[in-house]
């Protein structure tokens, strides 16, 4: 299965690449004031406004650096109700799509953070797969996905 893999701090991740929609340049994100550190901002898509969210921070690190391949990764973000937003992950090193067999994943055995999944070893070491579905906590989702007549 084709996987996107990027950096989140030092360390290599990957996202099933169904669920990317489209990988962008570091844009000009609208600041929210009041929001959590890990909010990094609005994305103006097409006229759509989508949140972003620094996957540094979210995963207790420090900011996401600018680099040169530092990417915003928009993704379809299945909230536990069914309902599908685009959501704009802010990530390190975008390393490109790699095939990870199926084969080659494996539980880690360890439970840390809920999001983080299964790990395969691959060509420059260990990646360990992102679980879309669980890495918003239940109060960051309420923030982001607000309904619409709270949102204003």
């Amino acid at each position: 299965m084709k996987h996107l893999l990027f950096h989140i701090g030092a360390d290599r991740y990957g996202l099933p690449l169904r669920q990317v929609v489209r990988v962008l340049p570091l844009l000009e994100l609208k600041r929210l004031p009041l929001a959590p550190a890990h909010v990094a901002g609005l994305l103006d898509f097409h006229g759509r406004p989508v949140p972003v969210v620094d996957l540094c921070l979210l995963s207790g690190l420090a900011a996401t650096r600018d680099q040169f391949d530092s990417r915003i990764v928009l993704v379809d973000y299945v909230a536990p109700d069914g309902a599908v937003h685009l959501l704009g992950l802010l990530a390190e090193r975008v390393l490109g799509v790699r095939e990870l067999a199926a084969a080659s994943l494996a539980d880690s055995g360890v439970a840390a953070a809920p999001f983080l999944g299964q790990v395969a070893s691959a060509a420059g070491g260990m990646v360990q797969l992102v679980e879309l579905a669980r890495l918003l906590p239940a109060e960051l989702r309420a923030i982001l996905f607000a309904p619409a007549e709270h949102a204003a």
